[in-house]
């Protein structure tokens, strides 16, 4: 028996609730909802006369409710910050300058080795609090920044660790195929050896990863390696996800489609064959705006031409130290919009029901319809665009996760 109280939240100016064709939105809306599950959502005159006695009356005051965004490729759990990095940037230093002098990721896996597991669920509850505060409930999480086999599973225990504990919920992946370690940089084989015959059987034999994700790029993994891992990988029981043609359209977009991977992620260099081919495999690209912003870059990837071609497109922070230091979702729905040319309505999709299709998890999240998990958030703002459209105001007022009101403090 659950011990939440049945809430009837009402008095909605939009209730954004994903569940098509569009938004779905219904104009002076509300919800019942019994224990952490939707169990009525339409308009308001339909709802009110269901409300009983023991419904808890949450009253959106004429404001925006909308699912609780997922953020489908997130790296929250790491040691210390590259604020240094930052400033070298803005100096003129790209990411690959900074990268060989052993900056980059390699300075976020010295950090991540030398701390504790405590340290690293300690640090994944700030950065979750942070996501929770810009209306997300959901979030894929990355190892990655281990790259050894006691360093990669010390990460996702602490990932396993911040799930159980919550409000966040999580969805871990294995990123042991994030770079090559410093340690083996001249034994590149040796390292593939160990992601292929210790860790994803760890991985997989301890249930710690739902998927498997490897960084296929010049330079780093190349589309041999990469098939090597993930098809180990899928044939432990993990789903595939790919970093793919972030620097350069090295052919990661069709390795994708081959494998038929769940996502292809980040895809700034894919041209109009790989497009194709990840539509003709069903392969869900997820877009992260964050990282080419936070670079100081300037070519974004092509999220009109993946719409057109009927792809599913996901939307995502990708959250880290170095690439796209931001956590919050509405900043990189304005991103979308601003700089790739989705309306507010698609980045929403995106950034909601798709993602959850990418996680396999749209049986329970990403709308608001009666059977799933009562996972909203009401918006200080009467229409859904100006979530998007007041770019960096603090417009979340409430977060709920199952039906709970996590009454989060702004600061």
């Amino acid at each position: 028996m659950s011990d939440l109280p049945d809430l009837a939240v009402v008095n909605c100016s939009q209730l954004v609730t994903v569940a098509g064709p569009g938004l779905g939105i219904v104009r002076d809306g509300a919800m019942l909802i019994r224990g952490d599950r939707i169990e009525r959502a339409g308009p308001r005159a339909e709802i009110e006369p269901l409300i009983g006695p023991s419904h808890e009356v949450i009253d959106a005051s004429g404001r925006v409710v909308l699912p609780g965004f997922v953020d489908a490729h997130t790296h929250l759990i790491f040691a210390d910050h590259r604020a240094a990095e930052f400033e070298q940037r803005c100096a003129g230093a790209t990411y690959r300058e900074i990268a060989a002098s052993g900056g980059g990721i390699r300075a976020t896996v010295r950090a991540t080795r030398a701390a504790s597991e405590d340290h690293l669920v300690a640090a994944g509850q700030r950065h979750a609090l942070w996501m929770l505060r810009s209306g997300t409930t959901t979030a894929e999480v990355k190892s990655g920044y281990g790259l050894s086999l006691d360093d990669e599973l010390k990460m996702l225990r602490a990932i396993r660790r911040l799930n159980n504990a919550g409000p966040l919920r999580i969805v871990p992946t294995f990123l042991g195929a994030h770079e090559i370690p410093a340690e083996l940089r001249d034994r590149r084989s040796d390292y593939i050896d160990l992601l292929v015959n210790e860790m994803i059987p760890r991985v997989a034999a301890e249930s710690l990863a739902e998927f498997c994700d490897a960084f296929c790029e010049d330079g780093v993994f190349t589309l041999e390696e990469t098939r090597r891992i993930l098809s180990a990988a899928r044939a432990h029981g993990l789903k595939a996800r790919l970093h793919a043609d972030q620097l350069s359209d090295c052919g990661a977009a069709h390795l994708a489609a081959d494998l038929k991977a769940a996502t292809a992620d980040h895809l700034e260099h894919t041209g109009a064959a790989g497009i194709a081919a990840l539509a003709a495999a069903g392969v869900q690209p997820v877009l992260l705006p964050g990282s080419v912003f936070a670079l100081g870059l300037a070519r974004y990837p092509d999220a009109r031409a993946m719409l057109d071609a009927g792809l599913d497109v996901v939307l995502a922070t990708d959250f880290n130290p170095g690439s796209s230091p931001i956590a919050s979702m509405p900043l990189i729905l304005a991103l979308a919009c601003t700089q790739m040319k989705m309306t507010p309505a698609e980045a929403i999709t995106a950034a909601t029901i798709s993602a959850a299709r990418s996680l396999n998890r749209e049986r329970d999240i990403g709308s608001l319809e009666p059977g799933k998990l009562a996972d909203f958030v009401i918006y200080d703002c009467a229409d859904y665009r100006e979530i998007v459209y007041w770019i960096g105001a603090p417009l979340v007022s409430d977060v709920f996760i199952g039906g709970r009101n996590l009454r989060i403090p702004k600061s």
